[in-house]
């Protein structure tokens, strides 16, 4: 704690201050677009991916546990037109 630096030395001319306010811009600027970027371009990934698939797999039975409920009955058909 015995430091001979203050947090408030330093050149406070307006062009070094200019030129960091446009550093930590131009800093947030790049983090916001990788945030945007990074999982855009891991879905298009994904999305070129399934363009090499045979269309059989896209148009399969869904599997997951919600679409239980929506799969028809065995013998529910039969007992609705009868």
């Amino acid at each position: 704690m015995s430091d001979s630096n203050t947090p408030f030395e330093g050149d406070f001319s307006k062009a070094n201050l200019s030129r960091e306010v446009r550093n930590q811009f131009l800093k947030g600027a790049a983090l916001a677009a990788a945030v945007v970027i990074i999982p855009g371009a891991f879905i298009y990934g994904l999305y070129l991916v399934s363009l090499f698939l045979p269309p059989e797999p896209k148009e399969a039975f869904d599997p997951s546990y919600g679409a239980v409920s929506e799969a028809p009955m065995p013998g529910a058909v039969e007992t609705l037109q009868g």
